[in-house]
């Protein structure tokens, strides 16, 4: 039997592990988590799972998007996708300011839209009570449920396997996930009447790319957690901004207590960042360009400190999404200021660097024989032609080099041996 599409993604390095695959076919397609290549989707190899591959790839934006339905009408717009409107703020309730990422403004507008009933739950992603190392998708309710999932979650996760709850209701959710995770559920959407009906809003969260299984041992093993005891908690964000990456464990005798901690600083960018996957670092989108409404950390005005009162970017992509916004201000559930629309630029510098690689990265992929992201209607090598030489240079080198020293010719294998 010849491979299904959704598998070939997963073969050729494009599957982000969103989970809608599985999410619209859950009897066919199921998620795993492997420890090297992330959680990805495994195809039941049957006549019935190969035709729900089919129908699944018209939802996935993995291979490809599509950014001429987006309203681009400058450069800012064709740099970030969609941006009517920035802010900066935070949330009005102060543990949900301290417990969130940088201002909690994501986890702010969810609880504004369960307490005022525009939405009958949120779905979202948190720790899996058994094995904090990893994520599941679940659906919130309530406060209790949201601040489960408040702060970033430095693993791999795929938001869209709730899309049969979702989906089961007749009442409205707002759906919280990745830049990559929303692109797929607009997809899905437009396939999908009952999806795109019980979907009220959607919330993005900045993201330069996702790290795999292997990376949080590394983390644990900084962290100095024991290897014979259970991780009860993992903490990568929040609880101040940025906060630091910290563990709870248990170890055989019964005893919890808390890792040492380290700041985010050193956690991402000495650790976790340099286990981010491939496709992660071929992406176009790193703030939501498909989104109602994007949120990411201002860093053009750092904390001063590890734990200090946290404040977000907020971007609203849609008339929705601005309207929603002004509501949660008004309501006062938001603390925002209005910023100018270049704001991104300012605040996520590294961003406007990887921005302007890819088209080198993607042209260094195809001409090794290597399957690249399509993304219609978005011009990258203007992007790529602000580099300074140097850049532009390193980012086709670097690319042959690490396409050798990967070997990212080969085909990816999924296995599901989490340990």
């Amino acid at each position: 039997m010849r491979s299904d599409p959704i598998t070939s993604i997963v073969q050729k390095n494009l599957c982000t592990g969103c989970g809608g695959c599985a999410g619209q076919f859950p009897d066919f397609i199921r998620m795993v988590d492997d420890p090297e290549n992330g959680r990805r989707p495994v195809v039941a190899q049957t006549p019935e799972g190969h035709k729900a591959a089919k129908v699944a790839l018209e939802g996935c934006a993995g291979a490809a998007t599509d950014w001429s339905k987006l309203a681009l009408i400058d450069d800012i717009d064709r740099m970030w996708g969609p941006v009517l409107k920035t802010w900066e703020g935070w949330a009005q309730d102060t543990e949900i300011r301290h417990r969130g990422s940088s201002g909690g403004a994501v986890t702010g507008l969810a609880a504004y839209a369960l307490d005022t009933g525009f939405a009958a739950g949120v779905a979202h992603i948190a720790a899996r009570t058994e094995d904090p190392r990893l994520n599941e998708a679940v659906i919130s309710r309530d406060h209790a449920g949201l601040l489960r999932g408040a702060g970033s979650r430095y693993a791999q996760a795929s938001p869209l396997e709730a899309i049969p709850e979702i989906k089961s209701g007749d009442a409205p959710i707002v759906f919280i996930g990745k830049p990559c995770d929303v692109a797929s559920l607009n997809k899905a959407m437009r396939h999908d009447a009952q999806l795109a009906a019980n979907i009220s809003l959607t919330i993005a969260i900045f993201c330069a790319g996702a790290p795999n299984l292997n990376a949080t041992e590394q983390l644990l093993d900084t962290l100095e957690v024991p290897k014979t005891a259970k991780v009860t908690d993992l903490r990568y964000r929040g609880n101040g901004w940025p906060g630091l990456m910290q563990a709870r464990f248990q170890t055989p005798d019964g005893t919890e207590t808390d890792s040492k901690g380290i700041p985010y600083g050193e956690g991402w960018g000495r650790i976790l960042q340099a286990h981010r996957r491939w496709r992660c670092r071929v992406c176009a989108d790193h703030t939501g360009a498909f989104a109602d409404i994007s949120v990411g950390d201002p860093w053009h005005a750092p904390p001063k400190g590890n734990t200090d009162a946290g404040r977000s970017l907020i971007v609203a992509r849609t008339a929705r999404g601005q309207a929603f916004v002004e509501a949660a201000m008004q309501g006062r559930a938001l603390v925002a200021i209005a910023r100018d629309r270049d704001v991104i630029a300012r605040a996520q510098p590294n961003l406007v660097a990887t921005g302007g690689a890819i088209w080198g990265r993607r042209v260094a992929m195809r001409a090794l024989g290597l399957a690249a992201p399509q993304d219609t209607g978005l011009k990258l090598l203007p992007l790529w032609m602000t580099l300074p030489a140097k850049q532009k240079m390193q980012s086709v080198l670097g690319t042959w080099k690490r396409v050798l020293r990967d070997r990212l010719w080969r085909r990816v294998r999924i296995a599901d041996r989490v340990q």
